[in-house]
Order: C-alpha cells, then sequence, then structure tokens
C-alpha cells in the first residue's frame, strides 16, 4: 500500500511540477503570447518600412516625404524658414 501511495504521490507532483507539468505549460503559454504580441509589433513595423520604401521609390515618388526625409537625415532648410537652435 505504501508503494501505491508513494507512485501516487510521485505522479501527482510530476504532472504539477514535472518538465511537461501544469505549471510549465502556463509558463509556456504566457511565453507563446508574449511573443506573438512581439511578432505583431515586428509585423506592424516591417510594414510601415516597406510602405516608406514604396513610397520613396523610383515607380512611386512621395515628395512630402522626400522633403521630411532630406530635413532628417541631412539637415536641409529652405531659404524661407527661420532655424532655432
Amino acid at each position: 500500500m505504501a508503494i501505491v501511495m508513494a507512485l501516487g504521490l510521485y505522479f501527482t507532483f510530476a504532472s504539477v511540477q514535472g518538465d511537461y507539468g501544469l505549471f510549465r505549460r502556463i509558463q509556456v503559454e504566457s511565453e507563446a503570447a508574449e511573443l506573438q504580441a512581439e511578432r505583431d509589433a515586428l509585423q506592424a513595423e516591417v510594414a510601415a518600412l516597406r510602405n516608406k520604401t514604396k513610397r520613396l521609390s523610383d515607380d512611386f515618388l512621395d515628395l512630402d516625404l522626400l522633403d521630411q526625409q532630406a530635413r532628417d537625415v541631412l539637415g536641409l532648410v529652405r531659404g524661407d524658414e527661420v532655424v532655432i537652435r
């Protein structure tokens, strides 16, 4: 009877705390949810970058975006603007 009780306790403990137990499953599901959220954020960032790349391509040139990029990267200003530092 003691052996059966010990085996029952062991398997109960292993099913809750073991490598494939309930706590590990909850942890893996939590990590999966975090990784999916990170993947979604990265997909949104990639979509925004693809949109910006398309808008700066030879086939479709967005002059406002080109102006903004020239200002940011090269530090260009127009002649009628006042620069305050």
